[in-house]
């Protein structure tokens, strides 16, 4: 979103008693009574086409935007589709809460980044569920819309990226996965029917993860990426929500990729989204906030704003977020750029969206109208939100002074997020029912706690330190609580440094020279290079504690006392900080003279923490349940697959875990796999499937069940094609690796997928 819509969601958020004027139309009396969108016997786009082909062109024109006035003539209320549930019910143009009571609040889960570290998808799954649960009862009272602009799944390719606290990280299979299992639980299934539950919002398409770096503004960058890396990087998390998850909406990026605007951008838009996934005439695509003005403003991609409206028409841009299209889509028509035919498709689609929400049916024959406020922050809500911090929070380093020992009485807590609250939320959030510090949680615990804050996330000034000193000299361990948050990383700021900011680690040093146990927690969305923690021996122990929501406070502190067992694992690479010298700008991932490569798959330096680390309070031993095979037959392996090629089976590979240590604990079963087929360079190695194994006691065992698809083993080609490549490869569980196991494919290369070709895109 713009400036504008930025200052307009403070606004918000300080008078959030009143917001947009929602009502449900009316199908039992005039003027709608009759008319085909309410014969429920009837397919949604030919409903909604119905009541559409009644408007007039300044009806249609109007309406194309987020809030939309309606049509009163026709029995329409107006609608605001711009809401947002990232990680819970969220401040937004389309949401208001209460100023208390009934609605005053909703569950805050952690940030999308540290629920990802969990590596658990039946978790991001009850989780959307929750949220969903939630939203559906906000828009029965009126305080809601039901659609939602949520998930963001662009990949975190940059670690300066001032939105990455909203991905779930840097893989993209990890995020195929998490977004659909995340959209079943939103949309209430996998294309459900009779109803959706809401209607999620996929955004930013495509290969959008800039905000403001050295003068380079997302409204106006022009992301030149290859065919290739489109199809293997920042795309496959789309084609899994669209295609996989059938999710209602996409959002449209600022950003223009290969000298295209991604909103006028019909390779995204028609050839890929609406052609190759599937994305049908019953599902919609919104711009993001005002990026149809920057086609012109911004981009210069068109002489006249008109024209500008026009082409993201056209191109299959359905919504605008903003002003532009009610503004400029009467001249467009007037001028012939645009046909009352164009409007009324992109009418039609938002539309049908609503009937598939069961927006002009009865409420009393749809459960989800029946939902009220005794269905928001349950206990059961409030139990799945510190589950998810629980979960999420990675054990960077040990010495073994974690979990605490229980002579351990006294506690120091210094820094910046000792004593947070709302800076635990992150972004896209909204007004929790409780939010726990650190500092609450230890002295909830029975601690008898000193807090002071030392220094300020960006401070400079040393005068907190000699305070700071003296409560860790007067404790028995000390805390540190510091990292970034939202005054460093967000949404139109990007970072220029991923060291720690101002002085936070000068205090770290004093506060390792009083010589007691000293555990640094590490917060924040974007890692930052721990080097100096990491090595020193007078630092104990090290936790990420990503952004973790109402009960950040006290699922951390839960975890430094072993009331419960950290096996999180880090969903981003941590680079060693002189990373920064390779330009934002530069959107390739393999490596060169001027790169070091991209994420884990490409990086070929050494991390600080790479990729899948994460340690536990226990020990495990793993050894494969039955002996893989050492060789395949491609022809045979895509000989017998179904339809898409890439989702079907390579191979299950199954490991057995045991608990060797003395502590029960969870325990994520990473797989990756890397080889010599396919085009040179080759990736260092690839996620291929994870799973989480919950609750192995000490002495036990388990089997952990790890299917591979052959879109998972197969690479692309400088066209973006997928092909199953022979070759020998290595499977290797875990990170390190505790388990690997060679094989061979053998036979001719098969192609298994077809990239859409255009002139606007370049291939490697």
């Amino acid at each position: 979103m713009h400036a504008g819509q930025a200052v307009f969601l403070v606004a918000l958020s300080l008078s959030t008693a009143s917001g947009f004027p929602y009502s449900f139309p009316d199908c039992t009396k005039a003027p709608l009574k009759g008319n085909t969108v309410c014969d429920t016997t009837k397919d949604a786009v030919t409903r909604a086409a119905a009541i559409i082909e009644l408007f007039t062109p300044a009806e249609l024109t109007a309406n194309t935007v987020n809030q939309s006035p309606g049509v009163p003539r026709l029995g329409l209320p107006g609608y605001e589709w711009w809401s947002e549930a990232l990680h819970g019910v969220a401040d937004s143009p389309g949401v208001s809460f209460a100023s208390s009571g009934n609605f005053s609040f909703a569950t805050s889960f952690p940030q999308p980044i540290l629920m990802s570290a969990a590596f658990d998808d039946p978790l991001i799954k009850n989780v959307a569920t929750t949220v969903s649960t939630e939203a559906r009862a906000f828009n029965n009272f009126g305080r809601a819309g039901l659609d939602f602009f949520t998930p963001n799944i662009n990949p975190f390719r940059d670690p300066r990226w001032g939105r990455g606290q909203e991905t779930p990280g840097e893989d993209p299979f990890r995020i195929a996965q998490y977004v659909l299992n995340l959209i079943d639980g939103l949309q209430g299934g996998i294309d459900p029917t009779p109803f959706f539950k809401v209607a999620a919002d996929c955004k930013h398409f495509a290969a959008y993860d800039l905000e403001d770096w050295e003068g380079n503004i997302r409204t106006a960058f022009d992301a030149i990426v290859t065919t290739q890396d489109l199809s293997e990087f920042y795309l496959p998390s789309f084609q899994s929500c669209v295609r996989d998850a059938k999710v209602a909406s996409v959002m449209c990026s600022y950003n223009a990729v290969n000298g295209v605007p991604s909103c006028a951008n019909d390779l995204l838009l028609q050839s890929l989204l609406r052609d190759s996934w599937g994305f049908g005439e019953d599902r919609w695509v919104t711009s993001d906030c005002d990026a149809v003005d920057n086609i012109f403003n911004g981009h210069n991609f068109t002489a006249t704003l008109p024209e500008a409206a026009a082409v993201a028409l056209k191109a299959g841009t359905d919504v605008d977020c903003g002003t532009t299209y009610s503004q400029q889509l009467p001249a467009a028509l007037n001028q012939s750029l645009v046909t009352v035919a164009d409007l009324q498709k992109a009418l039609t689609r938002q539309y049908a969206s609503l009937v598939r929400l069961g927006y002009f049916d009865s409420a009393a024959s749809q459960p989800y109208r029946q939902l009220d406020f005794s269905n928001v922050n349950t206990a059961e809500a409030q139990q799945l939100a510190y589950q998810a911090a629980i979960e999420g929070i990675v054990l960077l380093k040990n010495d073994g002074t974690l979990p605490l020992k229980n002579n351990i009485k006294k506690l120091a807590i210094i820094g910046p997020w000792g004593n947070a609250t709302t800076q635990m939320q992150g972004n896209y959030q909204g007004i929790a029912p409780f939010l726990v510090s650190p500092l609450q949680a230890a002295q909830t615990a029975g601690f008898r706690v000193t807090f002071e804050l030392g220094t300020g996330i960006s401070g400079t000034s040393t005068s907190g330190f000699a305070a700071a000193v003296a409560a860790a000299k007067a404790a028995d361990a000390v805390i540190y609580a510091g990292g970034i948050d939202n005054s460093i990383e967000a949404e139109g700021h990007d970072r220029t440094a991923i060291s720690w900011p101002g002085n936070q680690l000068q205090l770290v040093s004093e506060l390792q020279g009083v010589g007691k146990p000293l555990i640094v927690l590490q917060f924040g969305g974007g890692q930052i290079d721990s080097t100096a923690l990491k090595g020193n021996n007078s630092v104990n122990a090290i936790l990420w504690g990503g952004y973790p929501g109402q009960s950040g406070g006290t699922a951390v502190m839960d975890i430094l006392m072993g009331k419960a067992a950290p096996a999180g694992r880090l969903p981003i690479t941590q680079y060693p900080a002189e990373y920064v010298q390779v330009p934002m700008t530069d959107m390739s991932l393999r490596p060169s003279s001027s790169n070091p490569g991209r994420t884990y798959k490409w990086y070929t330096g050494t991390p600080v923490f790479e990729f899948g680390h994460g340690l536990h309070y226990t020990s495990f031993t793993s050894s494969w349940a039955a002996t893989p095979a050492t060789q395949y037959a491609i022809s045979s392996l895509v000989g017998n697959a179904g339809n898409p090629t890439d989702l079907a089976p390579f191979d299950t590979f199954k490991v057995t875990v045991q608990n060797s240590g003395k502590v029960t604990s969870d325990y994520v079963a990473l797989l990756f796999v890397n080889g010599t087929g396919g085009p040179a360079p080759f990736p260092n190695k690839e996620l291929v499937s994870y799973t989480r194994l919950h609750g192995i006691a000490a002495g036990s065992r388990t089997v952990a069940s790890l299917p591979v698809t052959l879109g998972s083993i197969a690479r692309a080609d400088a066209n973006g094609n997928l092909w199953v490549f022979n070759g020998t490869y290595q499977i290797t569980l875990d990170t390190p690796s505790t388990l690997s196991h060679s094989f061979e494919l053998v036979g001719e290369a098969a192609q298994i997928t077809h990239f859409p070709q255009s002139s606007t895109t370049t291939a490697s």
